[in-house]
Protein backbone atom coordinates (compact mmCIF):
# COMPACT_ATOMS: atom_id res chain seq x y z
CA UNK A 1 0.00 0.00 0.00
CA UNK A 2 2.95 2.54 0.83
CA UNK A 3 4.56 1.69 -2.47
CA UNK A 4 1.41 2.42 -4.25
CA UNK A 5 1.11 5.89 -2.71
CA UNK A 6 4.67 6.76 -3.78
CA UNK A 7 3.89 5.37 -7.13
CA UNK A 8 0.65 7.53 -7.13
CA UNK A 9 2.73 10.70 -6.19
CA UNK A 10 5.58 10.09 -8.69
CA UNK A 11 3.35 9.20 -11.73
CA UNK A 12 -0.37 10.31 -11.36
CA UNK A 13 -0.46 13.33 -9.23
CA UNK A 14 1.15 15.08 -11.58
CA UNK A 15 -1.81 14.25 -14.39
CA UNK A 16 -4.91 13.26 -12.05
CA UNK A 17 -6.87 16.12 -12.98
CA UNK A 18 -8.30 17.03 -9.38
CA UNK A 19 -6.64 18.60 -6.13
CA UNK A 20 -4.32 16.22 -4.31
CA UNK A 21 -1.44 17.68 -1.98
CA UNK A 22 1.63 18.69 -3.33
CA UNK A 23 4.60 16.21 -3.21
CA UNK A 24 8.14 16.98 -2.59
CA UNK A 25 9.57 13.56 -2.24
CA UNK A 26 8.00 10.37 -3.14
CA UNK A 27 11.13 7.51 -2.94
CA UNK A 28 11.35 3.53 -2.02
CA UNK A 29 14.24 2.82 -0.27
CA UNK A 30 16.07 -0.18 1.10
CA UNK A 31 14.79 0.95 4.50
CA UNK A 32 11.15 1.21 3.11
CA UNK A 33 9.61 4.64 1.25
CA UNK A 34 9.41 8.06 2.25
CA UNK A 35 6.62 10.72 1.39
CA UNK A 36 7.14 15.08 1.87
CA UNK A 37 3.78 16.24 1.44
CA UNK A 38 2.36 19.53 1.42
CA UNK A 39 1.03 20.18 4.60
CA UNK A 40 -2.62 20.94 4.75
CA UNK A 41 -3.30 20.55 8.30
CA UNK A 42 -4.24 24.56 8.17
CA UNK A 43 -7.72 23.41 5.66
CA UNK A 44 -10.53 22.33 7.33
CA UNK A 45 -11.15 18.44 7.80
CA UNK A 46 -13.78 16.73 5.24
CA UNK A 47 -15.80 18.40 3.10
CA UNK A 48 -19.00 19.02 2.54
CA UNK A 49 -20.82 15.31 0.84
CA UNK A 50 -22.11 16.75 -2.34
CA UNK A 51 -19.07 18.65 -3.00
CA UNK A 52 -17.08 16.19 -2.86
CA UNK A 53 -19.52 13.99 -5.14
CA UNK A 54 -18.51 16.26 -7.81
CA UNK A 55 -14.78 15.92 -7.21
CA UNK A 56 -15.10 12.09 -7.43
CA UNK A 57 -17.34 12.55 -10.86
CA UNK A 58 -14.61 14.47 -12.12
CA UNK A 59 -12.03 11.85 -11.12
CA UNK A 60 -13.65 8.99 -12.80
CA UNK A 61 -15.09 11.18 -15.70
CA UNK A 62 -10.93 11.77 -16.97
CA UNK A 63 -9.74 8.37 -16.75
CA UNK A 64 -12.48 5.89 -18.25
CA UNK A 65 -11.29 2.85 -19.29
CA UNK A 66 -7.62 4.18 -19.46
CA UNK A 67 -5.90 4.61 -16.22
CA UNK A 68 -4.71 0.46 -16.40
CA UNK A 69 -2.96 1.42 -19.91
CA UNK A 70 -1.40 4.00 -18.24
CA UNK A 71 -0.53 2.31 -15.12
CA UNK A 72 -0.16 -1.05 -15.28
CA UNK A 73 0.51 -2.09 -11.45
CA UNK A 74 -2.67 -0.37 -10.41
CA UNK A 75 -4.74 -2.67 -8.10
CA UNK A 76 -7.34 -4.13 -9.94
CA UNK A 77 -10.84 -5.41 -8.99
CA UNK A 78 -11.40 -8.53 -6.60
CA UNK A 79 -7.89 -8.05 -5.34
CA UNK A 80 -7.49 -9.89 -2.08
CA UNK A 81 -11.56 -10.42 -1.99
CA UNK A 82 -10.40 -14.38 -0.56
CA UNK A 83 -8.94 -12.48 2.54
CA UNK A 84 -11.43 -9.63 2.73
CA UNK A 85 -14.31 -13.08 2.96
CA UNK A 86 -12.08 -14.97 5.09
CA UNK A 87 -11.77 -12.03 7.77
CA UNK A 88 -15.16 -10.64 7.47
CA UNK A 89 -16.70 -14.20 8.41
CA UNK A 90 -14.75 -14.37 11.10
CA UNK A 91 -15.35 -10.98 12.07
CA UNK A 92 -19.36 -10.42 11.54
CA UNK A 93 -20.00 -13.01 14.98
CA UNK A 94 -18.17 -10.61 17.38
CA UNK A 95 -20.87 -7.62 16.30
CA UNK A 96 -24.03 -9.38 14.88
CA UNK A 97 -25.39 -9.09 18.36
CA UNK A 98 -24.88 -5.62 18.94
CA UNK A 99 -28.10 -3.44 19.86
CA UNK A 100 -27.90 -0.50 17.65
CA UNK A 101 -27.73 -2.87 14.42
CA UNK A 102 -31.27 -3.57 14.54
CA UNK A 103 -33.28 -6.22 12.33
CA UNK A 104 -32.71 -4.53 8.95
CA UNK A 105 -28.70 -4.24 9.38
CA UNK A 106 -28.14 -7.80 11.36
CA UNK A 107 -30.22 -9.09 8.73
CA UNK A 108 -27.87 -7.53 5.46
CA UNK A 109 -24.78 -8.43 8.13
CA UNK A 110 -25.94 -12.35 8.72
CA UNK A 111 -26.33 -12.63 4.28
CA UNK A 112 -22.78 -11.47 3.22
CA UNK A 113 -21.33 -14.31 5.62
CA UNK A 114 -19.80 -16.48 2.85
CA UNK A 115 -21.03 -14.48 -0.01
CA UNK A 116 -18.36 -11.44 0.04
CA UNK A 117 -16.31 -12.97 -2.87
CA UNK A 118 -19.66 -13.06 -4.99
CA UNK A 119 -20.13 -9.43 -3.92
CA UNK A 120 -16.84 -8.21 -5.05
CA UNK A 121 -17.23 -9.61 -8.22
CA UNK A 122 -20.30 -8.02 -8.60
CA UNK A 123 -19.17 -4.50 -7.83
CA UNK A 124 -16.62 -5.11 -10.22
CA UNK A 125 -18.88 -5.43 -12.92
CA UNK A 126 -21.08 -2.49 -11.87
CA UNK A 127 -19.62 -0.27 -14.60
CA UNK A 128 -16.66 0.62 -16.75
CA UNK A 129 -13.29 0.73 -14.69
CA UNK A 130 -11.43 3.75 -13.86
CA UNK A 131 -8.74 5.65 -11.62
CA UNK A 132 -10.75 5.37 -8.02
CA UNK A 133 -8.87 6.62 -4.67
CA UNK A 134 -10.11 3.58 -3.02
CA UNK A 135 -11.08 5.14 0.34
CA UNK A 136 -12.62 8.17 -0.57
CA UNK A 137 -14.12 9.28 3.04
CA UNK A 138 -14.66 12.25 4.18
CA UNK A 139 -11.72 11.58 6.59
CA UNK A 140 -9.31 11.41 3.39
CA UNK A 141 -10.73 14.85 2.10
CA UNK A 142 -9.60 18.53 3.26
CA UNK A 143 -11.38 22.13 2.24
CA UNK A 144 -9.77 25.18 1.47
CA UNK A 145 -10.96 28.52 2.56
CA UNK A 146 -11.79 28.85 -0.86
CA UNK A 147 -14.00 25.52 -0.44
CA UNK A 148 -11.49 23.39 -3.20
CA UNK A 149 -11.38 19.98 -1.66
CA UNK A 150 -8.08 17.70 -1.76
CA UNK A 151 -8.09 14.05 -1.65
CA UNK A 152 -5.63 12.59 0.73
CA UNK A 153 -4.08 8.99 1.51
CA UNK A 154 -3.96 7.17 -2.00
CA UNK A 155 -2.82 4.26 -0.59
CA UNK A 156 -5.66 2.44 -1.85
CA UNK A 157 -5.88 3.92 -5.37
CA UNK A 158 -6.77 1.42 -7.97
CA UNK A 159 -9.59 0.64 -10.95
CA UNK A 160 -12.36 -0.22 -10.15
CA UNK A 161 -15.82 1.51 -11.27
CA UNK A 162 -16.52 5.04 -10.11
CA UNK A 163 -19.63 4.30 -8.49
CA UNK A 164 -17.43 2.07 -5.25
CA UNK A 165 -15.73 5.01 -4.54
CA UNK A 166 -19.49 7.21 -4.29
CA UNK A 167 -20.97 4.09 -2.57
CA UNK A 168 -17.98 4.23 0.10
CA UNK A 169 -18.60 8.58 0.46
CA UNK A 170 -22.20 7.70 1.65
CA UNK A 171 -21.20 3.97 3.84
CA UNK A 172 -18.77 6.04 5.90
CA UNK A 173 -19.42 9.63 5.95
CA UNK A 174 -23.21 10.66 4.48
CA UNK A 175 -25.92 11.19 6.77
CA UNK A 176 -28.81 9.01 5.21
CA UNK A 177 -30.71 12.00 4.50
CA UNK A 178 -28.62 13.62 2.12
CA UNK A 179 -27.34 10.72 0.59
CA UNK A 180 -30.06 11.40 -2.89
CA UNK A 181 -28.61 14.95 -2.81
CA UNK A 182 -25.32 12.99 -2.90
CA UNK A 183 -26.11 10.79 -5.16
CA UNK A 184 -27.64 13.28 -7.81
CA UNK A 185 -24.29 15.60 -7.17
CA UNK A 186 -22.35 12.44 -8.74
CA UNK A 187 -24.52 12.67 -11.69
CA UNK A 188 -23.51 9.87 -13.15
CA UNK A 189 -25.53 7.05 -14.34
CA UNK A 190 -24.51 5.02 -11.37
CA UNK A 191 -25.46 1.00 -10.39
CA UNK A 192 -25.29 1.88 -6.53
CA UNK A 193 -27.17 -1.15 -5.30
CA UNK A 194 -24.56 -3.33 -7.64
CA UNK A 195 -21.72 -2.49 -5.49
CA UNK A 196 -23.46 -1.72 -1.77
CA UNK A 197 -23.22 -5.05 -1.16
CA UNK A 198 -19.51 -5.05 -1.16
CA UNK A 199 -19.24 -1.50 0.56
CA UNK A 200 -21.29 -2.97 3.34
CA UNK A 201 -18.70 -5.19 4.03
CA UNK A 202 -16.42 -2.87 4.57
CA UNK A 203 -18.47 -0.84 6.55
CA UNK A 204 -19.37 -3.83 8.91
CA UNK A 205 -15.42 -4.25 9.40
CA UNK A 206 -15.04 -0.26 10.04
CA UNK A 207 -17.75 -0.65 12.53
CA UNK A 208 -16.06 -3.70 14.25
CA UNK A 209 -13.15 -1.28 15.38
CA UNK A 210 -15.66 0.67 17.16
CA UNK A 211 -16.86 0.37 20.94
CA UNK A 212 -20.79 -1.64 21.20
CA UNK A 213 -22.75 1.36 21.79
CA UNK A 214 -20.54 4.17 21.12
CA UNK A 215 -21.74 6.87 18.79
CA UNK A 216 -19.57 5.96 16.43
CA UNK A 217 -20.85 2.26 16.27
CA UNK A 218 -24.33 4.03 15.99
CA UNK A 219 -24.09 5.83 13.09
CA UNK A 220 -22.11 3.40 11.50
CA UNK A 221 -25.25 1.29 12.04
CA UNK A 222 -27.46 4.42 10.52
CA UNK A 223 -25.58 4.98 7.46
CA UNK A 224 -25.97 0.83 6.81
CA UNK A 225 -29.69 0.90 7.27
CA UNK A 226 -30.03 2.99 4.56
CA UNK A 227 -27.56 1.03 2.41
CA UNK A 228 -29.69 -2.27 3.43
CA UNK A 229 -32.87 -0.23 2.22
CA UNK A 230 -31.30 0.47 -0.99
CA UNK A 231 -30.04 -3.15 -1.56
CA UNK A 232 -33.54 -4.26 -0.51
Amino acid sequence: MFRCEVRFYQEIAPAIGVRVPACYRAEVTDDGTLLELEDLSSWQAGADPASAARVLASLHGRWPREALSHWPWLRQPGAAADLVAALYDKTWPLIAGRAELGTQVRDLGERMVGRVAAAESAASAAGPLTLTHGDASARNMRTSPAAEIALLDWEDVGIAPGVSDLAWLLVSSVEPDRWDEVIAAYSHAVQLAEVLPAIAVQGFLSMSDTAAGSAESEAWSTRLRSAATRIG
